[in-house]
C-alpha cells in the first residue's frame, strides 16, 4: 500500500486556507446573511443570533474541507472570490436598506 507523501508547503498552504480563508468566507456569509434578514424586516439581533450560529457550522465545514479537498488552489479561489462576492453583497444591501 502506498503513501502520498505530503510538503510541508502544502500542509502551511491547507492550514491557512483552513484558518484565514474560512475566517474570511464565514465573516462574508455573516454580513450577507445579516445583511439579507434585517432587509427582510427580522430583528437585528435576531439575524445577528442567527447567522453566528450557522456561521460556526460553515467556518468547521471549511476548516475540514480545506484538509481533504485534492486542490487546494480551488479551495483558495472559492473562499477568497465568496468571501468578496459576499461581503460586497452585504455592501450593497445595506446601502439600499439606509
Amino acid at each position: 500500500m502506498a503513501t502520498a507523501s505530503i510538503s510541508r508547503s502544502d500542509i502551511v498552504s491547507r492550514t491557512l486556507a483552513a484558518v484565514f480563508g474560512g475566517y474570511a468566507f464565514t465573516w462574508g456569509l455573516i454580513a450577507f446573511g445579516m445583511a439579507a434578514m434585517v432587509a427582510a424586516d427580522m430583528e437585528f439581533h435576531d439575524a445577528e443570533h442567527l447567522t453566528a450560529i450557522i456561521g460556526f457550522l460553515v467556518f468547521l465545514t471549511i476548516f475540514l474541507t480545506a484538509f481533504a479537498a485534492r486542490n487546494i488552489v480551488r479551495v483558495w479561489l472559492v473562499l477568497v472570490g465568496g468571501a468578496v462576492v459576499m461581503a460586497s453583497a452585504a455592501e450593497l444591501i445595506k446601502n439600499l436598506i439606509t
